[in-house]
């Protein structure tokens, strides 16, 4: 069963006025769906910022690290290690990593794209030389290259990954040895509705103006638009357990992670100006033996404003997803779901109880993670 399980994460979150998302005129990425303008969120900034929120939890060595910059962060190491000077650090550090075959960028001491790695990796590869570190560096250039090529520095790469890099992989297109697949595919998260960009027009006053000085010290404007956005993410579980060396309780254990940072995360883009951060109105989990299934169809006839739009939303993907189960015969091997909606309000009546016969009764959102770790495992029990 391992083979083909996948869990599928669904989120209905609305924000207010935001620009969270930037395009290359720095206005809210968009994009057109059913025919109508929609706000838009990209994958890249909605992983980065799910990463950024379990690294800010976890201990400094395993945590995930994204630069061009690890030759330096390297040399860091051995030279803090070693007790060894910065300049011949920065030699033996360059001798290891010329190992891996890394194009080399405009500086002389990066790489020509961003390299993901875990810093126990790297703090590993630090490790290989901190007894002799000083015998490396008194080697003149040919000898010290020949010595480095003898450590294992390629094979520190290739295991131990932290859950970054276990999650969403790393892509070496000119050194396939570096590859790791990605366990964990995002979409781009996308308005279920029709927005309008607006702008907001701001003005900056000198407070050190003299008193015949009117006007402003600065005008400009910021694009932003606001949304019920929907939020989808899947997990193929026997992926995230081989990249993390076959340890299943450490795949439960990033399984979980991913969980509450996709959730609770949310992109930085322009907040100190918008105070953006909300949290979601409803998770829902699907663990599928199948495949992985976007419920995106839910929206592609925009929701319509009528008394608010988020919980016309969560109803949608509702009825969407309870639609899939009986036109495909679709057996979800769980589902459960965390929302915000209840029947005691009139407006949100018909929504909560689509949502109860979707997904089963709501639970706490640390339920929701209890109990879909319980659910897997038992799965996983039942195949052994």
């Amino acid at each position: 069963m391992t083979q083909c399980l996948y869990i599928d994460v669904h989120v209905i979150q609305t924000v207010p006025p935001a620009n969270l998302n930037r395009d290359d005129q720095g206005n809210p990425k968009e994009a057109i769906y059913g025919g109508v303008r929609r706000s838009r969120v990209s994958s890249q900034a909605w992983k980065r910022a799910s990463r950024q929120h379990f690294d800010a939890q976890a201990p400094e060595p395993d945590r995930a690290t994204r630069t061009k910059r690890i030759t330096h962060e390297l040399a860091t190491r051995i030279s803090r290690n070693a007790s060894l000077d910065r300049d011949d650090a920065d030699r033996v550090a360059t001798a290891l990593l010329a190992q891996l075959g890394l194009s080399q960028g405009k500086k002389a001491s990066d790489t020509a794209y961003l390299l993901f790695y875990g810093n126990a990796q790297l703090d590993a590869v630090a490790a290989l030389v901190t007894d002799r570190a000083a015998d490396l560096a008194a080697l003149d250039e040919k000898a010290l290259t020949e010595a480095a090529k003898e450590l294992p520095v390629a094979e520190s790469f290739r295991t131990g990954h932290p859950v970054g890099v276990a999650l969403f992989g790393r892509m070496v297109a000119d050194i396939p040895k570096l590859n790791v697949d990605a366990a964990v595919q995002v979409a781009h998260a996308i308005s279920t509705h029709e927005t309008q960009l607006e702008f907001d027009y701001f003005t900056a006053v000198d407070d050190q103006n003299e008193q015949d000085e009117t006007g402003a010290g600065m005008i400009g404007t910021i694009g932003f638009n606001s949304a019920t956005l929907y939020r989808y993410a899947t997990v193929g579980f026997a992926q995230l357990a081989d990249n993390l060396g076959g340890d299943t309780e450490a795949a439960l254990d990033a399984l979980d992670r991913f969980v509450d940072s996709f959730a609770l995360s949310a992109p930085t883009g322009y907040q100190n100006s918008f105070a953006h951060r909300t949290r979601p109105s409803l998770v829902a989990v699907v663990v599928r033996t199948d495949q992985p299934v976007n419920l995106v169809s839910a929206f592609e006839e925009p929701v319509a404003t009528e008394a608010g739009i988020q919980a016309n939303s969560a109803r949608r993907l509702a009825e969407e997803h309870i639609t899939a189960t009986q036109v495909w015969g679709d057996t979800p091997l769980y589902g459960a779901a965390s929302y915000t909606f209840t029947t005691r309000e009139p407006r949100t009546k018909d929504t909560a109880e689509t949502l109860t016969q979707a997904f089963g009764e709501p639970v706490t959102f640390a339920d929701l993670r209890t109990t879909l770790r319980t659910r897997i495992t038992t799965a996983l029990g039942e195949e052994a």
